[in-house]
């Protein structure tokens, strides 16, 4: 977490660092351009100062955009701040659209009635290649930042600077062609100055909308599609996951919030979810580094589920514990055998209740089977203390060795525990076979152990046995 931190910090000092240099740079070239326009009267070196004020203003907003962008998540702002780098953006597009407009204006107004003459000079051309110099090396340190932070603000400021590289290359187009015509009396190159603000005006438009258009999509939390698809194509891919039902993905400044809800296989235990949705997100990731991802589940029935797995997915959705199930056939038809545990303070008449709505909930379910047969055990309510080991509690052991031993598939049983829940003797123990043996075989060795043992100890209520395979207990 402290690396992590200290990361985040790194990236916010770039951030800023880069922004103030741009700021700066910005407030230069702007001074520097609307000199040399007012010296000149050229109406494509005022329309680029004019841009470059623009960048400017654009780039004050971002550096106090991204300082507010940082700050962590608080009880108002519960996404964090980073859509106040958007609302930047927005605001720059509003200006760069009102300074189009009068540029393109004052430009007409100059080809309609030729009312400024334009004075050659030097220092224009001087500026003008100053500026694609600046606005080159800008670019550049706000797009390397931009890459490594993933900041929206300075990834637009990159574009933006750029894009004015083409539009001095405009304006000192213009400024040649019109020194060409008064030169050699070419009397059309005239126009070529205004000719070139209205090029450089209308490439700021199409920047202001294209920016816009971003800007106002990720405020309407505008994702695009492929991006959502490319989540749900890692996350589908997760083994487990039956399908994607819900993906939204919002994004507010370089940071990402993916929201999904995940149809699981219904039979899944919450360790199994939780696995599963941790490799989900590992999944997303992939996708998108860094995302803040939250992922719902819904349990679902999986295609592949055998009536085992619905009987049990109802026993579970009743919050009942279901074993020794099976499933026979009787005359052509199904019928379900099963054992529910329930609470043991429970009366018969509420117990019995109960019963009846699991199965009728089994019967509706599954309506492959006919009938179920329930048979009722009490889970005890206590925890009872510990019952000292007696003579008694030897001769049990004593019977179950005896009972192992007449079964030569059997290594040896182990772990015998002897307990007591008040008149009921319960015996557990962990039982060690060969690694070979199927569960099928493992049932019916570990079945006719219970049997042999219940000959000699009828008196014992329950046992447990656990079959381990043989490698596990190498001594």
């Amino acid at each position: 977490m402290t690396t992590d931190a200290s990361k985040l910090a790194g990236f916010s000092a770039d951030k800023q660092r880069v922004a103030l240099h741009s700021m700066l740079a910005a407030a230069a070239m702007t001074l520097l351009k609307l000199a040399a326009g007012l010296l000149s009267g050229s109406l494509g070196v005022l329309s680029d100062a004019a841009h470059s004020g623009l960048d400017l203003i654009g780039a004050t907003l971002t550096f106090f955009s991204v300082r507010v962008s940082d700050k962590p998540a608080d009880e108002d702002h519960t996404y964090g701040h980073g859509k106040v780098e958007n609302l930047s953006s927005f605001g720059e597009v509003l200006l760069m659209a009102v300074s189009s407009a009068w540029i393109i204006w004052e430009a007409i107004e100059r080809i309609l009635h030729n009312t400024t003459e334009l004075r050659n000079s030097v220092w224009p051309v001087a500026v003008v290649l100053t500026s694609i110099g600046v606005d080159y090396w800008r670019s550049r340190q706000l797009r390397a930042v931009a890459e490594k932070t993933g900041s929206t603000a300075l990834a637009t400021d990159a574009f933006h600077f750029a894009s004015d590289i083409w539009s001095s290359v405009a304006v000192l187009a213009g400024l040649l062609a019109c020194w060409i015509g008064t030169h050699y009396g070419i009397n059309w190159l005239r126009y070529a100055d205004p000719l070139a603000a209205v090029v450089v005006s209308l490439m700021i438009l199409r920047l202001t909308l294209r920016l816009g258009h971003e800007a106002v999509g990720v405020l309407m939390d505008e994702i695009p599609a492929e991006t959502r698809r490319q989540i749900i194509n890692v996350v589908e891919q997760v083994p487990g996951v039956l399908s994607v039902e819900q993906a939204r993905v919002r994004q507010a400044g370089a940071n990402y919030f993916v929201d999904l809800t995940l149809a699981l296989p219904r039979r899944y235990t919450f360790e199994h979810t939780g696995e599963l949705v941790r490799a989900a997100t590992e999944a997303v990731h992939r996708a998108l580094p860094e995302a803040d991802v939250v992922i719902h589940t819904v349990p679902r029935q999986a295609r592949a589920e055998s009536i085992f797995d619905r009987v049990r997915a109802v026993a579970a959705r009743n919050n009942v514990s279901v074993h020794e199930l099976s499933v026979q056939t009787h005359q052509g038809r199904l019928r379900v055998e099963q054992h529910l545990e329930l609470d043991e303070t429970l009366p018969l008449k509420v117990a019995h209740d109960f019963v009846c709505s699991v199965e009728a909930e089994i019967l509706r379910e599954v309506p492959e089977i006919d009938a179920v047969l329930t048979h009722i055990e009490s889970e005890p309510a206590t925890i009872e203390p510990p019952a000292e080991r007696i003579e008694e509690d030897r001769r049990i052991e004593q019977a179950l060795h005896a009972a192992a031993a007449l079964q030569t598939e059997i290594v040896d049983v182990h772990e015998i525990i002897v307990g007591r829940s008040g008149e009921h003797i319960h015996l557990s123990c962990h039982c060690t076979l060969p690694d070979e043996l199927t569960m099928h075989r493992v049932h019916e060795v570990i079945t006719a152990l219970e049997d042999r043992f219940k000959l000699d100890c009828p008196e014992v209520y329950r046992v447990t046995i656990h079959p381990e395979p043989a490698t596990d207990n190498l001594r």
